[in-house]
């Protein structure tokens, strides 16, 4: 599924629930209501929280116990709930399937890439762990990618910054000062297709 789909399965699930949806959806430009009790994709501070459950480690409990990997030879996912879950009783956390958040990866370098989290049935350990991260196109559809949703508010009206990301934040960072780092050239906000107005 894609980040879009899993916005508006988002948006969707809300009404049917009778909630104002979180999404204002506008071709590719998605604008989330931070007041809104909707459900929503976590943001990653979010997502982290949840993930670790109070733990401190690379993994809420041993991997294999927890998560499925590399390490069990799968040729796609696993039905939900076959490994054991984390303290908050979430399954899935890590492994299984990476999962969308709501947060950019890094404007400045990846355009409008969205983050995932958690790690999927065909990576590695070293890349299944509650602190790693890694971003793909809002479009893209991969084999290894799901969603997970959260609900509520968590904001107020005009203010844009909600736990862990912050529209300006993301804009200031990819407007790059100076000399840059070899081989890389941050975007323009004014190229169309580019995050110039989220």
């Amino acid at each position: 599924m894609t980040w879009f789909e899993a916005v508006r399965w988002c948006n969707a699930a809300s009404r049917v629930a009778g909630l104002d949806p979180a999404y204002r959806v506008e071709d590719r430009t998605v604008r989330w209501d931070v007041r809104s009790a909707g459900y929503r994709l976590a943001t990653e501070a979010e997502w982290e929280h949840a993930c670790r459950a109070g733990t401190r480690g690379a993994h809420h409990g041993p991997l294999g116990a927890v998560a499925w990997t590399a390490e069990d030879d799968l040729d796609g996912p696993r039905p939900v709930a076959e490994r054991l879950p984390n303290a908050f009783g979430l399954h899935d956390m890590l492994g299984n399937v990476w999962e969308w958040c709501w947060d950019y990866a890094d404007t400045a370098r990846y355009g409008e890439y969205r983050s995932l989290r958690g790690g999927g049935w065909a990576d590695r350990a070293w890349s299944v762990r509650a602190g790693v991260r890694r971003a793909s196109a809002p479009d893209a559809r991969i084999e290894d990618v799901g969603f997970r949703v959260a609900r509520g508010a968590v904001g107020e009206a005009g203010v844009p910054a909600a736990q862990g990301w912050s529209d300006a934040a993301d804009r200031d960072r990819a407007r790059v000062p100076g000399l840059l780092p070899l081989g890389w050239t941050p975007l323009s906000f004014d190229e169309p297709g580019t995050p110039s107005d989220r």
